[in-house]
């Protein structure tokens, strides 16, 4: 018994330790980000028509902040995969460590896709369509706050999302998930999708298809990527056993 919590205290301080030093590089990210997240507002408003509004200086304060942290959660991402790789490395094979830390660039690639994908083909759309509701009937006049919190509720998640497949390519290759699961929860998961969708999206017809669409399709990906994967380590195994 003694020795059983003395592996799992062990276990506990690994994980704090990696904790910790995921939560300093995001703390660092996050002081660099601040020195440029002026440049990146203008950046991010060169495209409206007009000025911004605040209605009190804690919002100019927010939205530095918020930008700043979005842009910091994207540069740490590579780092937490790569501290979560290190705490569960001593329980995978040789074969199994190299293959599993390729998948760590491909998290950062698949987040920042994601977000342009949601920046620059979803937001336009979204906002175009909406803003289109008011013309001739409303004054429309947009605070700083509003308008990047509905920016970021818009194109975070895709970040997230985008990175399905490559989690789903994770967990086939460590034999967690297969092909056969994921189809027998096909239902389930549209249904869970389709809600996920409705909630991150403004409440309008034209929103929820443009995000549902993309959603499903990455499961269908996820799904025939899911089978590539398990093939290949089926054969593998097989081809070992036969070896040996």
């Amino acid at each position: 018994m003694l020795a059983k919590d003395t592996h799992l205290i062990g276990h506990l301080e690994e994980l704090r330790r990696r904790i910790i030093i995921t939560m300093c590089g995001f703390i660092f990210f996050l002081m660099a980000t601040i020195i440029f997240v002026p440049d990146l507002y203008r950046w991010l408003i060169r495209d409206y028509y007009g000025k911004l509004a605040v209605l009190g200086p804690s919002d100019i304060l927010w939205v530095y902040m918020t930008l700043s942290c979005v842009f910091a959660i994207a540069c740490t991402i590579p780092l937490a995969a790569y501290q979560t790789w290190k705490f569960v490395s001593p329980a995978l094979k040789e074969e199994e460590k190299q293959v599993t830390l390729k998948f760590i660039p491909g998290l950062f690639i698949l987040f920042v896709v994601g977000i342009c994908f949601g920046y620059f083909v979803l937001f336009p759309i979204v906002l175009g369509f909406l803003t289109s509701l008011s013309a001739g009937e409303f004054e429309t006049m947009f605070t700083a706050e509003k308008y990047f919190a509905f920016m970021i509720n818009l194109t975070l998640p895709f970040g997230f999302i985008f990175e399905m497949p490559l989690v789903v390519m994770f967990l086939t290759r460590l034999g967690i998930l297969n092909p056969a699961r994921l189809k027998k929860a096909r239902k389930i998961s549209y249904f869970a999708l389709v809600v996920l969708s409705i909630l991150i999206t403004p409440p309008d017809i034209v929103s929820d298809i443009l995000v549902i669409v993309p959603l499903l399709t990455l499961y269908e990906i996820s799904v025939s990527l899911s089978n590539l994967i398990y093939k290949k380590r089926i054969k593998a195994e097989t081809g070992i056993s036969l070896n040996t």
